[in-house]
């Protein structure tokens, strides 16, 4: 009995010493990134600067998986549902914190069925008019739509765009007609043909046509300057104080993903985004890196969520 059980002992010895050696040596294989989001976006371009790195310092390589639909909410769900492993990883963005309360059903809970990773950058819109329209300010533009409630047509498209337009538009205590696009290159054309005269695209689309005096730009929307206008004051600056609205981009991972793989992924990716190329790569545009810490970026997630859901509840928004 006794040389059994010592058998036994020896047997569950030897797995488990091999189990510690193999999870320490995550990743043996190659690693899915899945960007909700067509190739070309924001975010795409935001991963694809930050795989290179990663992969190297992984030593396996970060494949992009693009998985776009339903405002990013279709990538997410197949991420959701991943298996915690540390071999499927996540690209989220504003959007996902705006979809919680935007949309009656999804398929998985943003907040409960993911582990933060880091936050990796930061964007602006930026509020910018046709130049026929008699503003040269916010505190203009604002007493405008008072003095013309929904006279004003302003372009959205997107759940980003939509939510910062409805927190600029309960904030300042204006009312204007949004008219809904497919996207960013629609928005700035309507707006560079007078067909609507206020927009909120990209600041990274809006500086290229402010520069060619297509555009008014007003102000940006982030909580700071943008890299790309630092002339151009935020709206908080520009008189409007406690107005933010910021596009940013983080990674994640399945719940359940466990605590040490979390941690070499915060690290390697932190790693990415003080290396040289990719701190160059995004030098000169509107895009600010901010790395975290896990516990930092789900703060920063919860509050988010309960921002957006405030603008969402007030505003009546829809999707898209």
């Amino acid at each position: 009995m006794r040389s059994t059980l010592f058998a036994a002992f020896i047997a569950a010895s030897t797995l488990l010493g091999y189990a510690g050696p193999a999870r320490s040596q995550y990743p043996v294989r190659p690693i899915r990134l899945v960007v909700p989001f067509a190739a070309g976006s924001v975010s795409d371009l935001v991963a694809r600067a930050i795989v290179p790195p990663m992969s190297e310092a992984l030593g396996q390589q970060v494949v992009i998986d693009n998985r776009p639909g339903v405002a990013g909410n279709l990538g997410a769900e197949f991420a959701a549902k991943s298996p915690p492993d540390g071999y499927t990883l996540f690209m989220g963005n504003v959007s996902h914190t705006i979809s919680v309360s935007l949309y009656e059903r999804l398929g998985y809970d943003f907040l409960k069925d993911f582990a933060p990773i880091t936050q990796i950058a930061a964007g602006s819109f930026m509020l910018a008019v046709h130049p026929s329209l008699p503003v040269q300010s916010v505190k203009a533009l604002i007493a405008l739509a008072k003095s013309r409630p929904e006279e004003l047509n302003v372009g959205v498209g997107g759940a980003g765009i939509i939510a910062a337009v409805e927190l600029f538009k309960s904030t300042a205590g204006i009312r204007m007609t949004n008219v809904s696009y497919k996207g960013t290159p629609q928005i700035v054309t309507a707006l560079a043909t007078g067909e609507i005269s206020v927009g909120f695209p990209p600041t990274s689309a809006a500086v290229p046509q402010v520069k060619a005096e297509r555009l008014r730009g007003l102000a940006v929307t982030g909580g700071q300057r943008s890299p790309m206008a630092p002339d151009i004051a935020t709206i908080a600056e520009a008189g409007l104080p406690g107005y933010e609205a910021t596009t940013w981009y983080c990674l994640m991972a399945p719940a359940g993903t466990p605590h040490e793989i979390v941690a070499r992924l915060n690290a390697d990716a932190v790693g990415a985004l003080q290396r040289p190329e990719v701190r160059n790569r995004f030098a000169a545009t509107d895009i600010t890196l901010t790395p975290s810490s896990p516990d930092q970026l789900a703060t920063f997630l919860r509050r988010e969520v309960a921002k957006w859901t405030k603008v969402v509840k007030a505003s009546g928004m829809r999707p898209n």
